[in-house]
């Protein structure tokens, strides 16, 4: 079985997934059972066979399983919040959220050494981290761990997928804040105020692709904006919910081939229009 193959496919499975839907607790509960089936086909893998090499298991555990693992996490987190969510009162919605946030921030702040080795591309510990052989270096301080299985887990493989899952979540919480902002301001579209009769006619995707090449090539404000600023522009202008452009954003860099799909087609279609006037 080609892993890679299916955490590639997993991940085209995920692009479906809207988090904006009014169903989103029926969308997550479905990109939990794909994450699941995927591991539940590794686990089966990876427990009947041997890896050839060291270095095939660290590529394993640290970057292979890593797919279904942490977007595991991040929909099972995503779930799990909407489900507590405040129904109603702005102030104790608002509060909800940057309660959770400073819980991922203390996360963050309690793995700081670890996050570092991830971020700045680090290998010397690779085989203690994302080996099983050193498996049992794992300091049990809940109860949880021991329900860890060694066959299938490695010391540090769990940690890295809720640091992927957990930066993700950051920027879902973000943008579950800035819209509930929008909601309380007078000028909200959600209020029927909006100056603009213009609408968004093509993907998420799109406008993600849209929002991060203006961010990415320092064209607004002249690279002092920050991406929440520039996202909050087009929806507005657009009437459009962009939702978790963050998770988006992961999705487009997944991909292999036409990584901006929607870029791509507006210089072409500008170039053949251009062409077509010159003619």
């Amino acid at each position: 079985m080609d892993l890679k193959l299916q955490s590639e496919t997993l991940i085209k499975d995920l692009s479906n997934i809207d988090l904006s839907s009014h169903d989103l607790i029926r969308q997550t509960s479905k990109a939990v059972s794909l994450c699941r089936d995927v591991l539940s086909l590794f686990k089966k893998e990876v427990i009947n066979k041997e890896f050839p090499t060291v270095d095939l298991e660290i590529e394993f555990f640290k970057h292979i399983k890593q797919v279904p693992l942490q977007h595991l996490i991040y929909y099972s987190q995503i779930r799990s919040f909407e489900l507590q969510f405040p129904r109603a009162i702005l102030s104790t919605q608002q509060d909800y959220i940057t309660s959770k946030m400073s819980k991922l921030n203390r996360f963050f702040t309690y793995n700081l050494d670890f996050a570092h080795y991830i971020e700045s591309g680090q290998e010397h510990l690779d085989r203690q981290y994302f080996t099983r052989s050193h498996f049992n270096t794992l300091p049990i301080t809940h109860s949880k761990f021991y329900y860890l299985e060694p066959e299938f887990n490695t010391s540090h493989d769990m940690l890295l997928g809720k640091l992927l899952a957990y930066k993700s979540l950051i920027g879902y919480l973000q943008q579950r804040l800035v819209t509930l902002e929008q909601s309380d301001s007078p000028n909200s579209t959600r209020n029927g105020n909006s100056h603009s009769s213009l609408q968004w006619t093509s993907s998420k995707t799109g406008m993600t692709e849209l929002v991060y090449a203006l961010y990415h090539a320092e064209v607004v404000n002249n690279g002092k904006a920050d991406i929440k600023e520039i996202a909050q522009a087009p929806q507005r202008t657009f009437n459009f919910d962009l939702g978790d452009y963050y998770r988006t954003y992961t999705e487009i860099r997944a991909r292999k081939k036409s990584r901006v799909k929607f870029l791509d087609e507006l210089s072409t279609r500008l170039i053949s229009r251009l062409d077509q006037e010159d003619e």
